[in-house]
């Protein structure tokens, strides 16, 4: 006998791709042998550790202005975390953001982190064609397709997606306006660490806006700033916020301090026009057991408050070394294959494009890199296998019905976040080894 699962139940009897993938290497991984280049984790010189107990001490103590920081807290979120961010965001536009257009717009926290907010919006927004770029966030568009979305992935550039684009492929589709459900972007693109252009983000809530006032309805666009703060380079242009100029409400902004703090603070926010849809989502986080834990929102308000800016130059400045010594070692291990490559300005990801070599989990290249070739010359002994390096392909990364298909079968992800930069190098001399052997397999 087996029970009824709802559509969503049994759609995730099966692992997503990734979810699989790195199920699979987690098994056995050897630290200090196997090289995980696919797990997206920050790196853990990043995390302010004694900075974040110094705060939990803190707000522990001074009990008249962190008020029972060990209990529950509200469904919208803690009111000194929610004004901190308010005065953060101020601070990080510096100018770009006014104060009037920011009071007009309400903040919420999510239960656990912004990936929480993302699965809320596709529960509280009825089913329909969610427009993204590709290459896409594939862990966030598995899950919407799973909930019953159906997605729109528009080829980007390196300016992010082109509002001219997306708009004629949306003009050429019958139907494809009347069944958007919503429009979602990471400004700083996970795969790709794409950045996406200041001009392209008021193109693109200019025209939420405007096919909202075509189709009587409001159409949400979401700008995921998972990455943004991790904007490395300084001749990048500092983002602005879509918010400014948004007069229809259109617009919603999802930060995060799990790339910049600590993943384990979970703390992820949204900020955007008041009304049914955040009144739903907050309903979502109550129903969900509330807000995150409460002391950690409190002691992430007193690290935005007292210590993000030097957090900020700290954390972008060690991603920046790396970000250069990976890219001069890719050119060195791996120039001869490559046909496109992006990121390096910010995020902590490389996306690259090879010319002559597949990337997919049944080419040489990844059978060789996780040493399941069949040769033991290559992979080693059964119970002690030579090192092993695993990344994301870009099948994985492209949509499986878009205009990308086949390139993403030479593409893949290089997270140079988690991994010390000794160690990343070392795994593009066995990526290069890789290279040569599937030239053999030809």
């Amino acid at each position: 006998m087996e029970m009824r699962l709802s559509r969503y139940g049994a759609a995730s009897t099966r692992p997503a791709p990734v979810n699989r993938m790195m199920a699979d290497f987690a098994t056995d991984f050897r630290d200090g042998v196997d090289i995980n280049l696919g797990v997206g984790y920050v790196n853990e010189a990043t995390i302010p550790e004694a900075q974040i107990l110094e705060a939990m001490r803190t707000v522990a103590a001074q009990r008249t202005q962190y008020r029972q920081a060990f209990n529950y807290g509200g469904p919208q979120g803690s009111p000194n975390l929610i004004a901190s961010i308010r005065r953060f965001l101020l601070r990080r536009y510096d100018g770009r953001l006014d104060e009037a257009t920011l009071a007009r717009r309400e903040i919420i926290i999510g239960p656990s982190g912004a990936t929480s907010l993302l699965e809320a919006i596709a529960d509280v927004l009825a089913p329909g064609l969610v427009v993204t770029g590709d290459p896409m966030y594939y862990i966030y568009t598995n899950t919407l397709e799973r909930k019953g979305f159906e997605i729109l992935a528009v080829p980007e550039d390196s300016d992010g997606l082109n509002p001219d684009a997306l708009e004629r492929q949306l003009l050429g589709m019958d139907d494809a306006v009347n069944r958007v459900s919503f429009f979602y972007f990471v400004t700083v693109n996970n795969p790709t660490c794409s950045i996406l252009s200041n001009a392209r983000r008021h193109a693109l809530a200019a025209l939420a806006a405007r096919l909202s006032r075509e189709q009587h309805r409001l159409i949400p666009i979401f700008f995921d700033q998972a990455y943004e703060l991790l904007i490395h380079d300084p001749a990048v242009e500092a983002p602005e916020s879509a918010l400014r100029g948004d007069d229809m409400g259109v617009v919603y902004e999802i930060g995060t301090l799990s790339k910049i703090l600590a993943p384990a603070l979970r703390i992820g926010y949204m900020a955007g026009a008041p009304g049914p849809f955040l009144r739903a989502m907050v309903q979502k986080t109550s129903d969900v057991g509330f807000s995150a834990p409460l002391i950690m929102q409190e002691a992430a308000s007193l690290l935005l408050d007292e210590h993000i800016a030097g957090q900020i130059t700290r954390v972008n400045t060690g991603y920046r070394d790396k970000a250069r010594a990976v890219g001069r070692a890719i050119q060195d291990c791996l120039g001869p294959h490559l046909e496109s490559i992006s990121g390096g300005q910010a995020g902590f990801y490389y996306y690259l494009g090879l010319r002559d070599v597949e990337t997919h989990e049944q080419s040489p290249f990844f059978r060789y890199l996780t040493r399941t070739t069949g040769d033991p010359a290559i992979d080693g002994p059964a119970q002690n296998p030579h090192p092993r390096v695993i990344y994301i392909p870009g099948e994985h990364c492209v949509h499986p019905r878009g205009a990308l298909v086949a390139a993403g079968r030479r593409q893949f992800r290089l997270s140079y976040g988690f991994e010390e930069t000794g160690a990343i190098v070392r795994a593009l001399g066995i990526m290069r080894e890789a290279a040569a052997y599937a030239a053999t397999c030809r």
